[in-house]
């Protein structure tokens, strides 16, 4: 023990954090339904049943044609085709489009039978029940083909992604009503010493608040932990030991105070009497005293009773282990910028702000092609975005980049 003699050994962080995670256990698995997956750790691939588009459907309003009637069309030359009917979205067509004819489509309806482009609406004008098409349009032009934003069989999603409102869509366009994900770690929070008094109650003499409490169950709300607060615990081994044993019947257990050299700093002493200590002082300034334990399988992070140290503590060493205890490594965190060298010409159009979907992945950006504003598996396959400002037209490739991350980037443990 360290306690009365100072930290004359300190271990190097990473060192003392990749001890810690060879300790962690991963909890088990649960599903969710898919209104409330955000922010959970996906335990299984996601695999596509069936195509989407499930049909091929209009990719604008416009009429439903056979392409080949409308070569040679022109402002100058109109072709006429008659007006076969009609189709809304969500209907199953009941006309066909035979040769010489046109059906008023409206964007997502399914094509109909015979059909393989869409006129769009300014490209043609109304005569009693003819239409004249005043462009050409060659063949599955204006149309989204069957399977083109998934297809069947594809693996949509991956086990280990952290999910994000985008992929409740998809998951939802898939027919999934539940998925499974690891269960999320709950968190027992206990702070000490006996100078303390919990907010809401009179302060006097010397006493302080116990603010470390509240701010440590915000920062696990933060990364969608589950916060339990266990209040204070006074500076008496057997109170420690009380309240650890309290907190034991949750997950993963967080301590603030009670870790440097004095003689109140008692908590791991009454750790090592119980399980096991992982390290105890780190090269890291504010957080030296910090420690790690396990005990009955479970991890306890032993903060400084100094907030600011308290709180870098918990983002360097509680908060990769209890996304361990997930099965999950995050290599680079959502909204943090990232450079990388661009592997595709990404053109923009002059006087636009250009927001490309892309994948940023070991130092390259790949964009992603599938890019339209109706296809949302465009934003699960991208993880970052480029954006290209409104004086270029775009970015060539081989340029350096810089992307902001859409999504964490993580990696699987097992």
């Amino acid at each position: 023990m360290v306690r009365e003699k100072g930290f004359w050994k300190r271990e190097r962080v990473d060192e003392a954090l990749n001890r810690l995670l060879g300790k962690i256990k991963v909890l088990g698995t649960e599903y969710v339904n898919v209104y409330n997956l955000n922010g959970r750790v996906l335990a299984e691939d996601i695999v596509a049943g069936f195509d989407i588009p499930r049909f091929d459907r209009a990719a604008m309003d416009g009429y439903a044609v056979r392409a080949e009637d409308t070569f040679g069309a022109s402002v100058n030359n109109p072709i006429m085709l008659e007006l076969a009917g009609s189709v809304e979205i969500g209907e199953t067509p009941e006309v066909g489009v035979e040769p010489g004819k046109a059906v008023r489509i409206m964007t997502g309806a399914m094509m109909p039978k015979g059909a393989n482009a869409v006129v769009m609406l300014e490209h043609t004008r109304i005569n009693g029940n003819l239409i004249e098409v005043l462009k050409a349009v060659t063949p599955m032009k204006n149309v989204s083909r069957r399977g083109e934003d998934i297809k069947e069989g594809e693996v949509v999603l991956r086990r280990g992604e952290i999910l994000q409102p985008q992929d409740a869509g998809v998951i939802a366009s898939l027919g999934i009503d539940k998925v499974r994900v690891y269960r999320k770690p709950k968190v027992a929070v206990i702070t000490t010493g006996n100078e303390l008094v919990e907010v809401g109650k009179t302060v006097e003499g010397a006493k302080i608040y116990n603010s470390n409490n509240p701010m440590i169950c915000n920062a696990l709300l933060e990364f969608g932990f589950e916060a339990i607060s266990l209040g204070i615990a006074r500076d008496s081994a057997e109170e420690i030991r009380n309240k650890v044993s309290e907190a034991l019947k949750f997950d993963a257990v967080v301590i603030t105070g009670g870790t440097s050299v004095g003689s109140k700093d008692l908590v791991p002493e009454v750790i090592e009497e119980i399980g096991e200590i992982v390290f105890h002082g780190v090269s890291m300034k504010p957080g030296m005293p910090t420690a790690a334990g396990v005990v009955d399988g479970k991890p306890v992070f032993m903060l400084p009773g100094s907030p600011a140290a308290a709180l870098l503590g918990f983002y360097t060493f509680a908060v990769p282990a209890l996304y361990r205890m997930m099965n999950v490594k995050i290599i680079a965190r959502k909204w943090s910028r990232q450079r990388g060298t661009l592997q595709g010409r990404v053109p923009s159009e002059t006087g636009v702000r250009g927001n490309v979907r892309v994948l940023w992945q070991d130092g390259k950006v790949y964009p992603i092609r599938i890019s339209g504003s109706g296809v949302l598996s465009s934003f699960v396959r991208a993880n970052a975005l480029l954006v290209v400002p409104e004086e270029r037209e775009g970015y060539e490739e081989g340029e350096e980049v810089e992307v902001t991350l859409l999504r964490d980037v993580t990696e699987v443990f097992e």
